[in-house]
């Protein structure tokens, strides 16, 4: 398995403020990470790290092409940061996601628009395709920016609380098709519902200042209070429930 970027003894944050510290990790191909943590642990920073729109202020961070013009990251937003005054159609959305192979003077050919075509099928939402980005619902807005992500084809896609604003027929459709796409790509998924994301990611890793990485997707309440990660919900099994310290 090939490898897609490395952190080595990162340390990261704003101004004066170191927000990771000392932070390893690895990530190749067909990983499949869950990350979880509280606000403000550092999980939002961790991201802006691997899709290099910060740097870190101690350590290394290597990224891994296999050619000159792989695209290694696909990124899927938070929703709710999205500016739906912006005069653009979903089909204008989906095509933009090939700005970093074609420049911003680059045209889109009649086989980038049937990719975005297929795409939107895929979602089941080819209808809307015309439709202004601020016309749109958070479930629906969340489909068009999933095919956003995967039009140019990453080797890596990261999902930042990808069933947010979704609806319950489109999160279970979306995690059936994180699995199928984990065949052909890695995936790191931001997550607080540790409940629905340990019953499909692979790994876990847990932010919260440090990352502490779990080679596994079974995870104790134990091994949580010893990574200092507060989170309450686990999964035991196929049936996803909720587990509560005493208060």
């Amino acid at each position: 398995m090939g490898k897609i970027f490395e952190f080595t003894s990162v340390s990261a944050g704003y101004d004066d403020e170191i927000v990771l510290k000392d932070v390893n990790f690895t990530v190749g191909d067909n990983d499949f990470v869950g990350v979880i943590g509280p606000n403000g642990g550092g999980k939002t920073t961790l991201l802006k790290l691997i899709l290099g729109e910060i740097k870190p202020k101690r350590g290394t961070i290597e990224y891994f092409k296999r050619e000159p013009n792989e695209v290694l990251f696909g990124y899927l937003p938070q929703v709710i940061g999205i500016d739906k005054k912006f005069p653009i159609s979903v089909m204008e959305v989906v095509l933009s996601g090939l700005l970093g192979r074609k420049g911003i003077m680059g045209r889109y050919t009649g086989h980038d628009k049937r990719m975005s075509l297929n795409l939107l099928q895929r979602m089941e939402i080819q209808h809307l395709k015309d439709k202004a980005i601020g016309e749109l619902s958070g479930g629906q807005m969340q489909r068009v920016f999933l095919c956003r992500a995967l039009i140019s084809h990453p080797r890596l896609l990261i999902l930042d609380e990808p069933n947010t604003f979704v609806d319950n027929k489109f999160e279970k459709e979306l995690y059936e098709l994180l699995q199928e796409l984990n065949k052909e790509m890695a995936i790191i998924m931001v997550s607080h519902d540790l409940g629905t994301i340990t019953t499909h990611v692979k790994t876990i890793a847990c932010v919260n200042r440090q990352l502490h990485y779990h080679p596994s997707n079974l995870i104790t309440t134990d091994q949580l209070a010893a990574y200092d990660c507060p989170i309450q919900i686990i999964a035991h099994g196929p049936v996803p429930h909720t587990v509560l310290h005493k208060h």
